[in-house]
């Protein structure tokens, strides 16, 4: 998936030399974007690249794709699902639900063509990879190990500055963006005593009959901790995990990277009091010791701190020694580390400012919301490793969810570099809503990407037109006519999925009584993953972004609505979703969002200083459908029309049904003002 380090190759002078003397290396090839890693991330930007027409390369360590994906996870179970079944026949929907996919216009390089199981085989996916490069023919250099990369300043780039990129060859390359989609490919290791006798999750044995009848000590809680000891737990005494924290589920706090249920076996066995158990502690505060027999034992570093050197490991205290009933009083014969990964900082030279020194600098590189370096401009972190922009919050960790926010940076150069606006559907403001329920009920970027990626509406001069641009990072709102090349200057709307502020987190109870919302009145209080909207008559500021309120996603709006949930997350009732929906919009334009029948358009033109806008835009202009022989019948039996009239071109529609006339709005009952204006037509 990504690139490994190769720090040593740099280090002796003489490759300094050879560079500087050699002819063929004093003018190294220079191309616009450079793609480290040809794991899904990497691909996925090499697609769209090359559906752009831009120079680019990709570099990948092996031979093939997806060289994360032939080892791990290490018992090759994958836990994105491959749902290949919904119901549905559209394409955008039927991505909610396929979490393995890669983005491409070829529906031949869908997943669910791959694998028939739910959670699949790791080498399905690096078949997978291989064909999505082979077939959309990528250019990848394989078997080309970066090994250092540094900045040249020029004040002719694009960036103020190339990426000077060296590999194991000593070859050097030469680019002017720089992509990052090397993954996490560093096990994280925790420095205590005894850690040396700690066997790793990249290198313990993955079968079950190494295990018969031992006492086994994970440390770790996670998914990768738990997939070991599913793996064995039919064959240890038992098995005694370790973490310094408790066990997040995904279920309760609603991030895919916690513990899924198809990894969770132990619970039930700790809880249901088989011998397996979990336990919490720091492990910087432990020590494991090992004695003559071979085997482990659990103290603390506190009595190694106070044993002398000269003292055998059998004659170290422990903690038993003082409490009889310590919980890790049995000695193990195996400690397995299964802690995750951390980020490969070493082939990047310091003068880039990748890594911010702090602990969760040490995991991810340092990046801003657009998912570019905060120390080099031009360096842009993708895929796994740009997940700390939304870590424990949303998906842009896993496939399902850096599918799309790969897209957005593309989206991003485009304008940068290329003068490309970010792409937008200009649409009249008759079909906001419309426009709106489509999306929330199709969208999956902006459903995946919950809180991270929004629509933007932006709405044109008198309200009577709008853009409508799709799954920008919100956090860089406040920069979104620089980033996007659009204006925002007559108000917006803001289209986010959000889970309730206090529904998600370890220590929830997800399964408690009246836990689903179904009340209109009290969308505000859904749970569940549901459309809010957000409306501005201004662009936020960065300094509103910043300071938003606590647990907000966007600073306070003019105003808000929230799309009361739903049990089958079909946000399309004309009652419970539509009706509060438009009437929300209407309130925040001043205006009528409604659609209606030519007659209605007619006396509201008499009687009335402003028309709505579906009657300006249609009736006034003479743009409608046919009328429809129902239609006619209802005119009819509304006595607005002759029983031996002729059809014609006489009735207004938004581009709905017919049948939809009375979700959007009703013509005027025929009153005696409409008997008036009826019987008086052809004076009018």
């Amino acid at each position: 998936m990504g690139l490994s380090a190769a720090a040593p190759l740099w280090g002796p002078p003489g490759l300094l030399l050879a560079i500087a003397l050699h002819p063929a290396l004093s003018v190294p090839p220079r191309r616009d974007y450079c793609v480290l890693g040809a794991g899904p991330a990497g691909l996925q930007m090499a697609y769209f690249l090359q559906r752009a027409g831009r120079d680019y390369e990709v570099f990948e360590r092996a031979p093939r794709p997806g060289s994360f994906f032939t080892r791990y996870p290490r018992h090759r179970k994958l836990i994105s699902i491959n749902k290949r079944y919904t119901g549905k026949a559209n394409a955008e929907f039927n991505l909610r639900h396929d979490w393995n996919s890669l983005l491409s216009h070829d529906r031949r390089l869908l997943f669910r063509h791959y694998s028939r199981a739910y959670f699949p085989d790791a080498r399905d996916m690096v078949r997978y990879l291989g064909d999505f490069a082979d077939t959309l023919g990528l250019r990848v250099q394989y078997n080309t190990t970066i090994a250092h990369v540094t900045l040249d300043k020029d004040r002719r780039a694009w960036n103020g500055h190339y990426f000077i990129l060296t590999d194991q060859k000593g070859q050097v390359h030469q680019c002017s963006v720089l992509l990052v989609a090397t993954g996490l490919s560093v096990p994280n290791q925790v420095d205590f005593p005894g850690s040396e006798n700690v066997e790793g999750y990249e290198s313990v044995s993955i079968d079950p009959e190494d295990f018969i009848g031992q006492n086994v000590l994970i440390l770790g809680r996670g998914n990768s901790a738990f997939e070991t000891a599913e793996n064995i737990l039919g064959v240890t005494n038992f098995i005694h995990m370790l973490s310094r924290s408790r066990v997040r589920l995904s279920w309760a706090t609603h991030y895919v990277g916690d513990l899924r249920a198809i990894n969770n076996g132990l619970l039930d066995t700790y809880q249901l009091k088989s011998l397996d158990g979990l336990l919490e502690s720091d492990l910087r505060d432990l020590a494991i010791l090992k004695d003559s027999k071979g085997k482990f034992h659990v103290t603390l570093k506190f009595f190694l701190e106070e044993a002398s050197t000269n003292q055998s490991a059998d004659a170290i205290t422990l903690p038993q020694d003082d409490n009889d009933n310590f919980a890790m009083r049995v000695p193990y014969d195996r400690v397995i580390r299964c802690l995750g990964w951390n980020f490969d900082f070493s082939i990047f030279n310091k003068s880039l400012r990748l890594n911010s020194g702090n602990a969760f600098g040490k995991k991810y590189p340092l990046i801003r919301a657009s998912y570019e370096s905060k120390g080099s401009r031009g360096l842009f972190i993708l895929g796994t490793a740009s997940h700390s922009v939304d870590y424990r919050k949303s998906a842009g960790g896993f496939i399902h969810g850096f599918r799309y926010t790969v897209r957005a940076v593309h989206r991003l150069l485009e304008h940068r570099h290329h003068s490309v606006a970010w792409p937008a559907t200009e649409l009249p403001i008759t079909q906001l809503t419309s426009s709106i329920v489509r999306r929330v009920n199709e969208a999956s970027g902006l459903y995946q990407m919950f809180g991270v990626l929004a629509d933007v509406i932006l709405l044109k001069e008198n309200a009577m037109a709008f853009e409508y641009l799709e799954e920008f990072p919100i956090q860089m709102l406040a920069q979104l006519e620089t980033l996007t090349g659009r204006k925002a200057r007559h108000g917006l709307f803001v289209i986010n999925m959000e889970y309730g502020r206090n529904f998600s987190g370890p220590d929830k109870d997800v399964f408690f009584d009246d836990r689903s919302v179904g009340h209109t009145e009290d969308a505000w209080q859904s749970n569940f993953l549901h459309p809010v909207i957000y409306y501005y008559r201004y662009l936020p500021t960065e300094q509103e972004v910043r300071f938003r309120p606590a647990h907000w996603p966007l600073p306070r709006p003019t105003a808000i609505h929230h799309i009361v949930e739903d049990f089958l997350t079909d946000w399309t009732a004309p009652i419970g979703h539509i009706l509060p929906l438009r009437r929300f919009l209407e309130n925040c334009l001043d205006t009528d969002l409604r659609s209606f029948y030519a007659e209605s358009c007619f006396l509201f033109a008499l009687t009335r200083q402003k028309l709505p806008p579906f009657c300006q835009q249609g009736y006034l202009r003479m743009q409608g459908l046919v009328s429809t022989e129902s239609l006619r019948q209802h005119r009819v039996e509304s006595r607005l029309l002759r029983d031996d009239a002729p059809m014609g071109r006489d009735l207004e529609d938004s581009s709905q049904h017919p049948g939809d006339q009375e979700l959007l709005g009703a013509p005027l009952a025929p009153g005696p003002l409409a008997q008036s204006l009826d019987s008086n037509k052809e004076e009018l």
